[in-house]
């Protein structure tokens, strides 16, 4: 997360994705969302707590489980952002820099959440052949707490895991008996983060979209630049490290499946750091509108627009917003439903949909013919508040 983060050395993937040392500037939350509120956005913005931010604030090494003082300090943290707006905490048990924090760790900051109506996100321990046990972990968590768990792009990653939607599913459907559970869900079958070596596959096609030590291979596949070098993927995987990467590595089906759901959300996961961003960052949302919905008949025009705007504000506790309704405030997209659809691709990933007419953020008209109006009527928003 932007905040609360103080860097006392480099600061850790994936919070590196982000943007540069200079971007982490609030030491506290109340200072993030002071600056957002100032700087008046183009859009709205909400904001959880990352638990590798908690983290890279307390401890000395991240490739271990923290000690009950360390935690005692993140949680203290927690509290203060809880108390300026924050929508809960946000944790990515995948990434090497938490991976090693212990389910008792996690536990114990998510206890900090009951009461104030914030919600526990979670990109899972495993997105690819242990996904059902991160789940279960997942899960466990929000229940012993009481607290909402809400999964973050989920996913059956990796081709020894497609065809496992079903199950993913049924766990999803099962928990959702006895809690709070969502999930959202971006419309590609591709996903996009840094270059790990642990999902290299040479099966699965691989793009690179920057590298620290080699810039100039950005828009090749690892398989290319292997090939170039003379090694196997893995080894010009290492040489090309710190790097981002998108990976082809998910069932269209099973992104279907997904996506259909009546839990799930749509969101984008965009990086607009990213010198060659994943399409997703320009083209998500209509995409669901014009590919799933108008063509394939996926969900109906009512249920996409609710997995965009209604379903997201009940889940995060955006009070007043995501409906048309007297007393909401006017968020408001108009689109063509005949036309509206996704030009961005993966090979030309900066370009604007099209069929978007006129967008308004808080009544005022910010966009309109294809061009922005200059008028920012975006604010920063604070847990259950009512704007």
């Amino acid at each position: 997360s932007a905040a609360p983060v103080q860097l006392k050395r480099g600061f850790p993937e994936p919070m590196n994705l982000l943007g540069g040392e200079d971007a982490f500037r609030y030491s506290t939350f109340a200072e993030y969302a002071a600056a957002v509120a100032e700087a008046r956005p183009g859009v709205n913005v909400a904001a959880l707590v990352g638990h590798t931010a908690l983290r890279n604030n307390h401890m000395d090494r991240l490739d271990r489980a923290a000690t009950a003082s360390e935690v005692a300090s993140m949680q203290e943290q927690l509290r203060e952002a809880l108390d300026h707006g924050a929508l809960g905490l946000s944790t990515g048990l995948a990434y090497l820099s938490a991976h090693s924090a212990s389910v008792e760790e996690v536990q114990s900051l998510v206890d900090v959440l009951p009461g104030s109506g914030a919600v526990y996100t979670t990109h899972l321990r495993s997105e690819t052949d242990q996904v059902l046990p991160a789940m279960e972990e997942a899960f466990h968590v929000g229940r012993e707490s009481g607290v909402p768990v809400i999964v973050s792009h989920l996913k059956c990653a990796g081709i020894d895991n497609w065809g496992h939607s079903r199950e993913v599913l049924q766990s999803l459907e099962s928990a959702r008996k006895q809690q709070a559970v969502g999930c959202d869900c971006y419309p590609y079958a591709a996903s996009s983060s840094m270059l790990d070596l642990r999902q290299v596959d040479e099966r699965v096609t691989i793009t690179i979209t920057w590298s620290r030590p080699h810039p100039e291979i950005a828009g090749k596949t690892l398989a290319e630049i292997a090939a170039i070098w003379g090694e196997a993927q893995l080894e010009a995987a290492r040489r090309l490290q710190p790097a981002g990467a998108i990976y082809h590595c998910i069932s269209e089906d099973d992104l279907r499946a997904i996506l259909q759901h009546p839990a799930t959300m749509i969101g984008s996961d965009g990086l607009p750091n990213d010198p060659l961003p994943h399409p997703r960052l320009w083209g998500t949302f209509p995409r669901v509108l014009g590919r799933y919905c108008r063509e394939e008949r996926l969900f109906s025009l009512g249920q996409a627009t609710r997995k965009m705007t209604s379903l997201p504000a009940e889940t995060f506790g955006l009070r007043n917003r995501g409906r048309i309704q007297e007393g909401y405030c006017a968020d408001l997209v108009l689109f063509d439903p005949d036309n509206v659809r996704d030009i961005a691709t993966f090979s030309d990933s900066v370009r604007p949909s099209v069929g978007i007419e006129a967008v308004w953020v808080n009544g005022v008209l910010s966009y309109r013919d294809g061009s922005c109006t200059g008028r920012r009527g975006g604010r920063f928003l604070s847990r259950g508040a009512i704007a």
